[in-house]
């Protein structure tokens, strides 16, 4: 079984989708997905479809949306088993076990899992000083995601907090790339992917701090200190707060023409790294 969730869902046995155009059933099997090979308790499938507010018939309605499933699995067993090939059944893919279900991958490919495998590598890379290792390795693993996680799925309450964690391990993940990247003097390359971030996290200050070096390295000292003014202003007229200790010494820094690289304006006494508001 083949499972992406970190864009629409798509979720394959042999080779055959069996994901379900119906909300209801669709958002059970996501769940499923994202935890495959796990048992998902029947009160986080519940949960997940109603929001603390189940009817009576709950586990009844539950259980006639893993019927549907079954179906579409099995019917994509039947196209694509070979003649006299012995075949799982569907029971044996979606798994009725004590207190939940669990989707069986069979060894498949889960596109959640090997996110994690390559940003973990990448992040190894990175403490290690392995610079070009590390921008590989998470370029790679953020080219898993074709949009937001799930998202062609009408989320419960389960599916939104699991969509809110995974993009912000994909937001670690593109921090630490854009930073590999800055070691490696890719500042230039950097400007236009930065003007969309900085745009689109408007209060991150770990990437306006990223935006400010690739700027003033590119030669633009005004626009990058145009960048800090730009985020102090949506700080404290959205949160009410300052830009961190660690920002305000970046800004202080280049306006004296330094430093060459943000960890070494966060490695002065009294330093901190910079992280999202």
């Amino acid at each position: 079984m083949d499972i992406d969730v970190l864009g629409a869902l798509t979720v394959r046995e042999n080779g055959i989708s069996i994901t379900p155009t119906a909300p209801k059933p669709r958002q059970v099997l996501a769940l499923l997905a994202l935890h495959a090979d796990q048992v998902v308790p029947v009160s986080a499938l519940i949960e997940e479809l109603w929001a603390g507010e189940p009817p009576r018939s709950a586990r009844t309605t539950l259980q006639t949306y893993v019927l549907q499933l079954r179906a579409l699995i099995a019917t994509a067993l039947e196209r694509g088993a070979g003649e006299g090939e012995q075949v799982r059944t569907a029971k044996d893919i979606l798994v009725t076990l004590p207190g939940g279900y669990l989707l069986n991958s069979g060894g498949g490919t889960l596109d959640v899992r090997e996110f994690d495998r390559l940003a973990g590598t990448g992040y190894r890379a990175m403490d290690a000083g392995d610079f070009p290792g590390a921008a590989r390795l998470l370029r790679e693993a953020l080219a898993l995601w074709s949009g937001p996680a799930f998202a062609d799925v009408q989320g419960g309450v389960q599916l939104d907090m699991e969509t809110r964690r995974l993009e912000e391990t994909r937001l670690c993940a593109l921090d630490q790339r854009i930073e590999a990247d800055l070691r490696l003097g890719r500042h230039r390359e950097l400007l236009a992917e930065l003007t969309v971030l900085a745009a689109r996290y408007r209060t991150h200050e770990n990437l306006h701090g990223q935006f400010m070096l690739a700027l003033h390295r590119s030669g633009r000292r005004g626009e990058a200190l145009d960048v800090y003014q730009r985020l102090r202003g949506t700080l404290v007229r959205e949160l009410g707060l300052e830009p961190s200790v660690a920002l305000r010494r970046l800004q202080r820094s280049i306006l004296m023409a330094g430093p060459e690289s943000l960890a070494e304006a966060n490695a002065e006494p009294g330093g901190e790294r910079l992280v999202r508001v």
